[in-house]
């Protein structure tokens, strides 16, 4: 498969919003001192939403670079696999190799911690890891301070570091979330953020036909696909299944990106 190319990089300068961020709030001050709070108020609210907003969008680039999708190539596609190991990781490989596809496994350093032959599998088969948090606090990552965020993406690093020998160079924030302090980890670490751009919302409660409705009009040359394992719905081998079906149906493969 092709490289990541120009957004395959480690954050250049993760503080580069913090300047915008204290010039946006000295004009709000400008303008409710001259204007009243009728001009005040509304910048006040519009500039909080400016820096706020963009944690919550996967693909935004305004904390820190992402690859949502690679330069195209004429069959290939990147599946990603979240929230393992777990017990689906088994007959997801199977999977995999019955179709003759490679993945991203990006896993929960505490999850790969309790069950390392689940990792060593992984690589056995020749599949890749990601880095996604230590413990996924998936109700308060997008509010993590600096300490604590640290804590979540270094954990994970060092966890699966020790597992394979080596350490993994992909990062993926929990739900995609990801707040001004991830940037500074991702360089110190070396880590390069990876979003998506083909998704069928499997991590919730769902069915396979409607989370392939959602996928498959987004499953071409280039994509990164983002598929998870694990959920309680108890329907992601079916759809993973069924992705890898589709795959061979269009002529496209799974592989893995160079770096």
């Amino acid at each position: 498969m092709s490289s990541a190319g120009t957004l395959h990089r480690i954050p250049p300068r993760p503080w580069r919003w913090l300047p915008w961020l204290v010039a946006s709030q000295l004009g709000v001050i400008l303008a409710w001192v001259l204007g009243g709070w009728h001009w005040g108020l509304p910048l006040m609210v519009a500039s909080h939403a400016v820096f706020i907003v963009p944690v919550f969008l996967p693909n935004s680039r305004f904390y820190t670079p992402v690859l949502s999708r690679l330069a195209q190539t004429d069959d290939a596609v990147w599946l990603t696999i979240d929230d393992g190991p777990g017990t689906d990781t088994l007959a997801v490989l199977d999977l995999l190799d019955r179709h003759q596809a490679r993945a991203t496994f990006f896993l929960v350093g505490e999850r790969a911690l309790a069950q390392p032959a689940l990792v060593a599998e992984i690589l056995r088969r020749g599949h890749d890891l990601g880095n996604h948090s230590f413990s996924h606090p998936q109700a308060r990552f997008w509010r993590l301070g600096p300490k604590a965020m640290r804590a979540e993406i270094e954990g994970c690093q060092h966890a699966l570091q020790a597992l394979s020998g080596s350490p993994v160079r992909w990062y993926r924030s929990v739900v995609g979330m990801t707040n001004p302090f991830v940037g500074p980890v991702l360089r110190r670490l070396g880590l390069v953020r990876v979003g998506w751009s083909a998704r069928g919302f499997d991590g919730v409660g769902c069915t396979p036909e409607r989370v392939l409705e959602r996928l498959l009009p987004d499953l071409r040359p280039g994509a990164i696909v983002l598929l998870h394992e694990g959920a309680a719905h108890g329907h992601n081998l079916v759809i993973i299944e069924r992705v890898l079906q589709a795959l061979d149906q269009r002529g496209l493969k799974a592989t893995l990106p160079s770096v």
